[in-house]
């Protein structure tokens, strides 16, 4: 039976660039970390501002009253509040762990809404909530890294 050594690093098939790759990768937390938070703000702003072709609280609202979310207005200010200020959190790196947590959740419920269109996003499916909820997990179990705000105030979740 054969085993895969997983405490040997791999070898490069250019080995020059492996030490191109290892200068880089501790920027890999960061830019999942940042990715994810910045690609979220716009979402959060549509819902709240009705930014980026998004329908404000209101209109939000509405349709979360559709699917059974009642009152929808308060359902659309907490993904609001969710998507647009903690994404701006995971940017900065502050309480990073706890707003991933809270996103991996509000996915996991995205996803069953999402779940009857199949797997499509162009279909209304669930693959960007899926998609979305693994990057917040991942940063979830990395937490902010060595670049943000909590690494700064020496306290992390």
């Amino acid at each position: 039976m054969t085993t895969i050594q997983t405490d040997a690093p791999a070898r490069p098939i250019i080995p020059p660039l492996g030490r191109v790759w290892a200068a880089l990768a501790p920027l890999s937390p960061l830019i999942v970390r940042v990715t994810t938070g910045l690609l979220l703000m716009p979402h959060g702003a549509g819902k709240l501002f009705g930014l980026f072709g998004g329908y404000g609280i209101a209109g939000t609202g509405q349709w979360f009253d559709s699917i059974g979310f009642t009152p929808g207005w308060i359902f659309a200010l907490g993904v609001g509040l969710l998507e647009f200020f903690g994404g701006l959190m995971l940017v900065l790196g502050l309480l990073t762990r706890p707003v991933a947590a809270a996103v991996v959740g509000f996915m996991a419920v995205a996803i069953t809404i999402h779940l009857p269109n199949g797997y499509a996003w162009n279909a209304a499916g669930f693959e960007m909530p899926l998609f979305w909820g693994l990057m917040a997990l991942s940063v979830m179990l990395r937490g902010g890294g060595a670049w943000s705000l909590d690494r700064l105030l020496g306290r992390e979740f």
